[in-house]
């Protein structure tokens, strides 16, 4: 159980994130023992405790990042959490990516999508005293937010939580790379090009900021189908959203969109939940409801 004198942060961080009372039971069953363990793997480490968390679109990982670093700040650590999402590279590298190398990469997400320097440095300058900027990536307007307007973080930290749908992500075996997996590649990556070199920038640049980390949570789906139903329920909230503030329903993706859409990351998703598991330091298990159960 969360102890009795550091509770106050949790019905803050509920309102915050908008988010049901009975969260708290995930909080004392599974977030508070995980953030026992880093808080004791970090004491007298003389660095930052670097910590991957994995898992598919509409995984709850960015809410299970929040709460732990919620928590850990109540115990009076410094807990800076990153979102891979915030290191997509520019909007025109991403084009300059699609004219040079493959028409696919002006869809953001996979590897090869981001700035890893921006992220390796970033975690340099948390090691390190001073000030240190932390990316920031508006997907509204599909672009980096300018560096100035970027959120600060008074470091050294004392962990780092890193997450993010493909982080840790090993590349797969050429030999798996031969055939299409789903009517996106078979029509728009028919001499795999894009695929390979996805695979190749997990095997290459991504690789050392991956294999760096302490620890590796993984929030592992049932299933792609179930990720893809997550993903369609996403979509439905954000057309309440809009439809209550008026904005602009194109915004919006049609099924026909989003079946496009998560094909660019069926690959990946699918290779994740089936080598990952065997090796993730800490691994919950979820349900299609996305009930969480502990299994390491």
């Amino acid at each position: 159980m969360t102890p009795a004198g550091n509770r106050g942060w949790i019905a803050e961080f509920l309102r915050r994130e908008a988010l049901p009372e009975s969260y708290r039971e995930v909080i004392d069953r599974h977030v508070a023992p995980l953030g026992d363990e880093l808080a004791a793997a970090c004491a007298g480490l003389g660095r930052p405790l670097s910590v991957g968390l994995c898992g598919a679109q509409g995984s709850g990982k960015s809410t299970l990042t929040g709460a732990l670093a919620a928590l850990l700040g109540a115990r009076g650590l410094r807990v800076a959490a990153l979102s891979l999402d915030d290191f997509y590279l520019t909007r025109a590298e991403r084009q300059q990516l699609a004219r040079t190398v493959h028409p696919l990469f002006a869809t953001r997400g996979v590897p090869g999508t981001h700035d890893v320097d921006l992220a390796r440095r970033t975690f340099a300058q948390l090691g390190r005293d001073g000030v240190t900027a932390l990316p920031s990536f508006d997907k509204a307007v599909d672009d980096r937010r300018d560096a100035a307007t970027w959120p600060r973080f008074d470091a050294p930290a004392d962990i780092v939580l890193f997450e993010g749908w493909c982080v840790g992500a090993r590349p797969q075996a050429e030999a798996a790379l031969a055939e299409p997996i789903n009517a996106l590649e078979r029509d728009e990556d028919a001499k795999g090009r894009w695929r390979r070199h996805v695979n190749a920038a997990l095997a290459g640049p991504y690789r050392p900021l991956f294999d760096g980390f302490d620890r590796l949570v993984l929030l592992q789906a049932p299933s792609f189908e179930v990720v893809f139903a997550w993903r369609r329920e996403q979509e439905q909230k954000l057309a309440r959203r809009l439809a209550e503030r008026g904005g602009d329903a194109h915004a919006v993706m049609d099924e026909a969109q989003l079946a496009r859409f998560i094909a660019h990351y069926e690959r990946l998703t699918r290779h994740i939940l089936d080598e990952m598991p065997a090796r993730a330091d800490v691994l919950f298990a979820l349900d299609a409801a996305r009930r969480l159960t502990r299994r390491r």
